[in-house]
């Protein structure tokens, strides 16, 4: 069984029904709204051998910074494998084998490759672009996506996503007019496109717009709030808008409420929880017991060795509860993880140990270390992957340190409570 996509991509192993189902899941997949597995499924049932339905099932598995979630793409990949594929197809194959086997770059070589032969293949150009954002190639990201953009146009399905790719590779490269602009004409196609509303998120932050943020977020909270992937990161974006306005009290609240309501255990959500509750004590607010949870919630991942962005979360967390004994483990662990001659090896060389320990000096009062610490890695901290926005934690922790210096008596204090004194 063959049959094309509605993008004139040459799939196999499709029926009618399933290719049906598998343009639902696409479609779910390119606005970042929940259903995907659910609808692949269906793809699956009526299609067992479809294969860009295997490959959709395990792109949504392995652009994740949760190595449990990766290795869980293992079988179907073994099982895509085994099946009748084109070229395209064994491209994509390739990719996930690629990126399972923790080589990156050789993922994005091949769908790099799989976009020269068929632009129009909009699983492997997010596929790449999410690649390209866990490892900070934000150059790559833009030159990628508007190498494709002569090939779409508005008539075809799914031109809003690759036009929402195109806006946040923008924004990452500075460009924030031309990210502003065409994120608005992503949304003008769908509405919905919560990809979009949070490409509009990152350029009022890294514009200075806060109130206008809150309010833009706020007046389309039907578009990313329900029903999607990122409703949670947007409500990070939401708080840190109100953070920028002074609104500690509100930024807390909406960790309660949002951020943290649900206990949730994904790397994601703790990410923006641990950077979220630092910022508010940077700016001078007050996490409390909060970080005791937090800490608690990132202790299954301090023996992850996996990806040096959830490392440098992970201490915040534990720097922020005082649980020294688990900012000890961790260290250890990075220690060790430096030396390897791996993607991780080498982020953890470069950017994740000396983060780590920077957090700790600054924990400890010891200010004049973190900031030598930061500084020594400031032009590399890009391979940390994820956005300007989120890696302004760093330079948050680094403007922190200098506040350190010049007002100490409230960060002594909390260095000296009863609670720091834990091993």
């Amino acid at each position: 069984m063959s049959g094309v996509d509605r993008r004139g991509c040459n799939v196999t192993g499709a029926t009618p029904a399933a290719l049906e189902a598998y343009e639902r899941a696409l479609a779910a997949h390119q606005s970042w709204h929940e259903g995907v597995k659910e609808l692949v499924s269906v793809a699956l049932q009526e299609a067992p051998t479809f294969v860009m339905a295997h490959v959709l099932r395990a792109w949504g598995l392995v652009c994740s910074r949760d190595p449990r979630q990766v290795n869980a793409a293992r079988p179907l990949l073994a099982l895509a494998n085994d099946l009748p594929a084109n070229d395209r197809e064994r491209l994509h194959l390739a990719a996930l084998a690629a990126v399972v086997g923790d080589d990156y770059e050789s993922a994005k070589a091949q769908l790099g490759e799989a976009l020269r032969v068929q632009p129009r293949d909009i699983l492997a150009l997010q596929a790449a672009h999410a690649l390209d954002y866990l490892t900070g190639d934000t150059a790559r990201m833009k030159d990628r996506v508007k190498a494709v953009l002569p090939a779409w146009s508005n008539d075809l399905p799914g031109y809003h996503a690759v036009l929402a790719m195109h806006a946040f590779s923008l924004e990452e490269c500075g460009a924030y007019p031309e990210a502003e602009q065409a994120a608005r004409s992503a949304l003008a196609l769908n509405r919905d496109d919560a990809r979009a509303h949070h490409v509009m998120a990152h350029v009022f932050e890294m514009t200075g717009r806060a109130y206008e943020g809150a309010r833009w977020m706020y007046e389309h909270l039907g578009g990313w709030g329900v029903g999607t992937i990122v409703a949670t990161h947007c409500w990070w974006h939401v708080s840190l808008f109100h953070l920028a306005q002074g609104r500690h009290d509100i930024a807390l609240a909406l960790y309660d409420r949002q951020i943290r309501a649900r206990r949730s255990s994904e790397v994601a959500d703790l990410i923006d929880a641990a950077s979220l509750l630092w910022r508010v004590e940077v700016a001078g607010g007050e996490a409390g017991k909060r970080w005791v949870e937090l800490a608690s919630a990132w202790s299954a991942h301090v023996d992850d060795g996996f990806c040096s962005f959830n490392d440098v979360h992970a201490m915040l967390a534990f720097v922020g509860a005082r649980r020294w004994d688990l900012a000890r483990r961790l260290e250890h662990a990075l220690v060790k993880a430096q030396s390897l001659a791996t993607r991780y090896g080498e982020t953890t060389r470069q950017v994740g140990l000396p983060a780590c320990r920077a957090l700790i000096a600054f924990g400890h009062g010891n200010d004049t270390v973190a900031m030598k610490l930061i500084r020594s890695f400031r032009r590399l901290v890009h391979r940390l992957g994820g956005s300007h926005a989120q890696r302004d934690v760093l330079h948050v922790a680094l403007f922190g340190a200098i506040d350190h210096d010049r007002r100490p008596a409230r960060w002594l204090a909390a260095a000296q409570s009863p609670s720091a004194a834990r091993a």
